[in-house]
């Protein structure tokens, strides 16, 4: 069984704060099953925008986990929130979680996302 995207997300914020990160939600979509964006910034400027994986990303063995892979990397913020835009016009329930974190190739957000 899958978790609740709100969940996850609530899973997310606090494993990132734990590892001396910050976090916020700065888009709430739907609590059930809302799709989850992630982006991070980094100490030069830069941002990134993870969305949800592909379907066919996923494997047997863990059909639930969530997967991110990376959709946009760039110094103008306009470009993130013209994706963004885009998708929220498919998808009005989606989750926008901005992630400042440690670069620790070991911590909790690249063991999540970054991996993909």
């Amino acid at each position: 069984m899958r978790v609740t995207t709100e969940i996850w997300v609530s899973a997310l914020v606090r494993r990132v704060f734990a590892e001396g990160g910050f976090a916020a939600v700065v888009r709430r979509g739907a609590a059930e099953a809302g799709a989850i964006f992630i982006t991070r910034r980094d100490r030069f400027g830069r941002v990134t925008l993870y969305g949800p994986a592909p379907q066919i990303s996923y494997t047997e063995a863990r059909p639930s986990d969530r997967q991110f892979s990376l959709l946009i990397t760039t110094e103008e913020e306009t470009e993130i929130a013209a994706r963004l835009e885009r998708e929220m016009r498919f998808d009005a329930d989606l989750w926008v979680v901005e992630v400042e974190t440690v670069d620790d190739p070991a911590g909790t957000y690249f063991e999540l996302v970054e991996r993909i």
